[in-house]
């Protein structure tokens, strides 16, 4: 998993509860992060209908949608976000022993679980409830 996806809830947090326009440049500084990542970020929720833009000097970003109603698992999709993978696996298909030449489909069918795990517990998490979990702590 990379941190766009954190990236992304910060963003949508923020926006939400600011509920006006904020620049890429102004929406990084409260991220903590460089306008050209959050960017990319959010060019990736716009096509996915969660945030929405605005051109020209007054521009930028905004989230006009229901905070309830979208959920962590909505903004994993929309990043293609993998939270439990792995780039290498052991053993070949090519090898001999069974172990070897099985292990790297097992690993992947046990990572395809893990993660749809995680999507489900995302799936019912929502942007307002981030948001409330965060006003809670004042």
């Amino acid at each position: 998993m990379t941190s766009e996806f954190t990236v992304a809830v910060h963003g949508l947090v923020f926006l939400a509860h600011k509920k006006t326009v904020f620049s890429s440049q102004a929406l990084a500084k409260n991220v903590c992060t460089n306008p050209a990542r959050i960017r990319k970020v959010m060019s990736k929720l716009k096509n996915a209908h969660l945030v929405e833009t605005k051109e020209g000097a007054e521009g930028g970003y905004w989230f006009s949608g229901d905070t309830r109603k979208i959920t962590l698992k909505m903004v994993a999709d929309s990043l293609q976000v993998a939270f439990v993978n792995s780039s290498w696996k052991s053993g070949g298909d090519c090898e001999d022993c069974l172990i070897a030449s099985g292990m790297a489909d097992v690993m992947t069918d046990l990572f395809s679980q893990l993660d749809q795990g995680c999507r489900d517990q995302l799936d019912k998490i929502t942007i307002a409830q981030i948001e409330e979990r965060i006003f809670k702590k004042v």
